[in-house]
């Protein structure tokens, strides 16, 4: 008799679970065991270290051994008597949030990695040594440390597929959509998770490019917008050239500095969004210009164009 479309699927996933656990084992028993064992003797790197570049894999390797897989390995072999694996599925879904953290922290591990392979030989050597055995495949360590990260847009895609190709009248239509819905928020979740990061990395690169002057480094703020602005002076009828950087909280006037040695921009003046007021001044010596009022002054600008006016405005 030949096997079910959504058997297929099934077989397919608890397949490659078998692999993604025994990938797990190598992060977690192998590499972040043996670096951690070295790290104890205080001579090749910080234990703090090793424990930021494996962040929670423990937990994560441990829920997919000890109950995920197993769970899986029942429903396959009795999948004749009872062809369904939607609600096992629902029962794993709340426990991927743990990939939030190993997600979130997944390039900083990378940089820890290359920084630390540099500052010391020793860990190096013993990473290489590592990736050296059969278990690894040729594969480096950074490749093994991804898999999780590609793990559950996987389960994502398996079960589409599954729901896809049930039949309408399957005992396991309702878990299954159930358990994919639920996987799908997760899936979100950790989408959050990535783009929260990225957000505070740029906001960590712009706040380089400032000189991290002390009050402004805020993690909550959002940059808005960024770009060169001529500023009127209407004293002598000319303009000089400046930079803006807009939040969400602040507006920063900036000066471009002739030496780039360190940060690229001068803050000059600091204005609280909150009170503001913007409008367009129909100029006709200066096109393209708008004011700019707040509590601390007011800024007669100009922008390159039109469109550019109109954007900063809004």
């Amino acid at each position: 008799m030949q096997e079910s479309e959504e058997k297929k699927i099934a077989l397919e996933l608890l397949e490659t679970e078998q692999a993604y656990v025994s990938r797990l084992h190598l992060l977690d028993q192998v590499f972040y065991t043996e670096l951690m064992k070295e790290a104890k003797t205080g001579k090749m790197v910080p234990e703090e270290v090793v424990k930021m570049i494996f962040s929670n894999i423990s937990s994560i390797y441990q829920f997919h051994a000890e109950f995920f897989l197993p769970e899986l390995q029942k429903r396959m072999e009795d999948w004749n008597h009872n062809p369904r694996i939607g609600d096992v599925i629902q029962k794993l879904a709340p426990f991927l949030k743990m990939y939030g953290e190993y997600v979130k922290n997944f390039d900083k591990a990378v940089e820890l990695i290359t920084a630390w392979s540099e500052k010391s030989p020793p860990f190096q050597e013993l990473i290489a040594d590592i990736q050296k055995r059969k278990v690894c495949a040729n594969l480096t360590l950074q490749h093994h440390m991804l898999e999780p990260v590609q793990r559950i847009p996987r389960y994502e895609l398996l079960l589409k597929d599954y729901v896809r190709k049930l039949p309408p009248r399957s005992p396991d239509r309702g878990d299954a959509e159930k358990a994919l819905e639920m996987i799908f928020m997760v899936a979100k979740h950790s989408n959050a998770a990535i783009a929260e990061m990225e957000r505070l990395q740029n906001l960590w690169v712009v706040y380089q490019r400032l000189g991290l002057e002390d009050d402004i480094v805020d993690p909550s703020n959002e940059l808005i917008k960024e770009g060169p602005i001529q500023k009127i002076s209407t004293r002598n009828n000319s303009t000089s050239e400046k930079y803006l950087f807009l939040f969400n909280n602040m507006l920063l006037y900036c000066v471009p500095k002739v030496i780039q040695v360190g940060a690229e921009f001068q803050v000059h003046l600091r204005m609280d969004v909150e009170g503001m007021k913007v409008r367009e001044l129909k100029d006709t010596e200066f096109p393209h210009t708008f004011l700019v009022s707040g509590k601390q002054r007011t800024l007669e600008l100009q922008a390159r164009s039109e469109e550019e006016m109109n954007a900063w405005i809004k």
